[in-house]
């Protein structure tokens, strides 16, 4: 992960700012000119704001004091004048701030979602799915809100603390000491609160990973345990997950809880001197008390605008914290890399070869497969058989390159796959993985994942290929018929013909069946693949199956243990040549009698 070059410190590298502002300018970089606008709009409603003490003061010194009524009237108009400007800027500058800060979130969730789907497999197993939904959603939201606030509150605060100081000491020198001692005290408070904050928000981010972790396993498989009759230690285990978070969100918000009444009690403690001293010059004539008044509302705006830059500093350390997690994903590329010089043709179609394939998972001591060769023509059958382990998962996922071969080379086509332009290659390639699933929408929406323009002719020849015209048309509304979210509402063997129809509704060039006939009863099985004879005609098909019914009339059956080629051949030359295939086969014979 490239986000160790931030340094080992963790506070260093999530708070000195390289994470937070690299991460907020990279995305506001777009928006310069909509943030040139604002800074100005700030700067405007600022200075109008510093100047109304200013007037106030020459109001009570040259017009209340002395009687003056005509005074009054003219430096009143002239602060209702520049309050309106005020109001008016500011209404601008919150309105402005906001569109850019929903625009900054807009643009980091959608370069995480293009980012995360173009991970390969590999990735997303080592982020997890909870996790990186959280990072999208979660994080960036903490990320989000900063910006909000920084752009709606803190961005004036340096224009009001510089021009306020510098008013402050025109209106009173001698009481600017104050300031000194002040402005330091708070700076210091909320240092050794943040240095504290930062490690808890780091720790509260991981915990909500694991308790969205454990709720997405327990929602997910709360079939198998009910089946087992889990519920007391998976209440237990979410408990456990649900008391951590608890224990560090109350350890970081008694923090934040903490920093607010220490500002508070030196803003009020500095006020309180404030007036007690200003009093005292006042009544030896060391100061008016128009000057006092102004500096006192300087003063007030002084250190009100230590406290937004407070506000933002205590919202930092999360920020931060989760603009590491954003750029932890933003900079891990996906393993499986474009070509720089992607070919767009295929010499071969409807064919794929395995040259001395083999492939390995990252840390694993030996590789899941090791030398294999094989070819699969238009219009031929391989399948793959083979024990639990045995790496015929890995070989499809090989062929789709949702992985990359660690030696040797895949072709389609004629065309290493890592040559050929991956949307050309998807695009020739239909496949069924291990577990179907459908997305929410109707039973057209999800055929159109297969072919986006796919008509209702070729909606229905592809169910009927698949063996699932008979269940969709007793449906309410056919192919507008409702899918929930992964297909719930559907039997297992339905999910599986449905996304066999997906597949078939493309007419790629290769077909990707990766044990995908498991659910379905004999008769159907035989249905579907006598159906499917013509469709693939001139398309290669490689078939992942445990049934020896199912692959007996394949062209070649290869046969892998322990990640290498122990028989290739048809189901006859293999029961008389390869020991494991014949084991297989007497195995579920064997099984079929004893029913």
């Amino acid at each position: 992960m490239e986000i160790s070059r931030y340094g080992r410190n963790p506070w260093l590298r999530a708070y000195s700012g390289g994470v937070l502002v690299r991460l907020i300018r990279e995305f506001l970089r777009p928006h310069r000119r909509q943030l040139g606008i604002l800074v100005v709009l700030q700067a405007v409603q600022a200075l109008a704001n510093l100047y109304l003490p200013t007037l106030n003061a020459d109001l009570i010194n040259h017009g209340v004091l002395v009687h003056d009524l005509p005074h009054i009237w003219h430096v009143g108009g002239l602060m209702l004048a520049v309050s309106v400007v005020q109001l008016g800027f500011t209404l601008a500058a919150v309105l402005t701030a906001s569109r850019l800060a929903m625009s900054f979130g807009r643009d980091v969730r959608s370069a995480l979602f293009h980012r995360v789907t173009g991970y390969s497999a590999r990735e997303l197993n080592g982020f997890g799915a909870p996790s990186l939904i959280n990072r999208i959603t979660n994080d960036v939201q903490q990320v989000q809100m900063l910006v909000v606030f920084l752009c709606t509150l803190v961005l004036s605060a340096p224009v009001t603390a510089v021009g306020g100081i510098v008013l402050a000491m025109r209106e009173d020198r001698g009481l600017s000491a104050l300031l000194a001692l002040s402005i330091p005290v708070l700076g210091l408070a909320m240092t050794v609160v943040i240095r504290r904050l930062v490690p808890q928000f780091r720790r509260l981010q991981t915990e909500i990973d694991a308790i969205n972790r454990v709720l997405r396993e327990q929602l997910t498989g709360i079939r198998v345990v009910r089946a087992f009759v889990r519920e007391p230690e998976e209440r237990a285990r979410f408990d456990d997950a649900n008391r951590d978070l608890t224990r560090t969100a109350m350890a970081a918000g008694r923090l934040m809880s903490l920093m607010f009444p220490l500002l508070m009690l030196v803003i009020n403690g500095s006020s309180v001197v404030l007036i007690w001293w200003g009093g005292s010059r006042v009544a030896h004539g060391q100061t008016s008390v128009g000057s006092l008044i102004a500096f006192i509302s300087y003063f007030t705006l002084i250190l009100m605008s230590v406290l937004m830059a407070s506000f933002a500093a205590v919202m930092a350390p999360r920020a931060s914290v989760s603009a590491e997690r954003i750029l932890e994903v933003l900079d891990t590329a996906t393993s499986v890399v474009p070509p720089a010089h992607p070919v767009s043709a295929m010499t071969e179609p409807g064919t794929v070869e395995l040259r001395d394939v083999t492939f390995g998972y990252p840390g694993a001591d030996v590789p899941v497969l090791a030398h294999l060769d094989a070819r699969v023509g238009p219009g031929t059958v391989l399948a793959v058989v083979g024990s639990t382990g045995s790496g015929k998962t890995s070989l499809v996922n090989l062929v789709a390159r949702l992985f990359d071969v660690t030696g040797g080379a895949v072709l389609v086509g004629g065309v290493d796959v890592r040559e050929l332009d991956p949307d050309v290659l998807w695009n020739r390639v239909g496949m069924v993985p291990q577990k179907p699933f459908l997305f929410s929408g109707t039973i057209r929406s999800n055929l159109q994942h297969g072919k986006a323009d796919a008509t209702d002719d070729e909606c229905w020849e592809a169910l009927d290929v698949a063996q699932a015209g008979d269940f969709v048309r007793q449906m309410p509304g056919g192919l507008d018929a409702r899918v929930e979210q992964g297909g719930t509402n559907l039997s297992g063997g339905q999910r599986q013909r449905m996304a066999i129809a997906r597949a078939v509704v493309r007419r790629p060039d290769v077909y990707l069946f990766d044990d995908c006939f498991s659910a379905l009863d004999a008769s159907t099985d035989a249905r579907l693949r006598a159906a499917l004879t013509p469709w693939t005609r001139d398309a290669a098909v490689i078939v992942v199956a445990q049934r020896v019914a199912t692959i007996r009339g394949a062209d070649q059956i290869l046969v892998l243990q322990d990640g290498g080629i122990v028989g290739l051949g048809p189901h006859e030359e293999l029961l008389k040549t390869c020991a494991t295939y014949r084991e297989i086969v007497d195995s579920q014979e064997l099984t079929r009698s004893g029913a």
